[in-house]
């Protein structure tokens, strides 16, 4: 079980996998960060798939690496 902070504040969610995490990670992300959430939805449909791989590939190499 690995335990990593949210990239954007302090709060820790725990996960067997990086899926695990991401899924863990979600619900914070929805309530804590809902305005984080909102800007992206403004992007362009190319923009926000570009951002969600960003995210993606930073996040999964830091749970790898812990």
């Amino acid at each position: 079980m690995k335990n990593l902070k949210c990239d954007l504040c302090e709060f820790v969610a725990s996960g067997e996998t990086f899926d695990d995490w991401m899924n863990a990670l979600k619900p914070h992300y929805a309530e804590a960060h809902a305005d984080f959430m909102q800007a992206s939805g403004k992007l362009s449909e190319a923009q926000q798939k570009e951002e969600m791989e960003k995210w993606m590939s930073e996040n999964k190499a830091r749970f790898n690496a812990a």
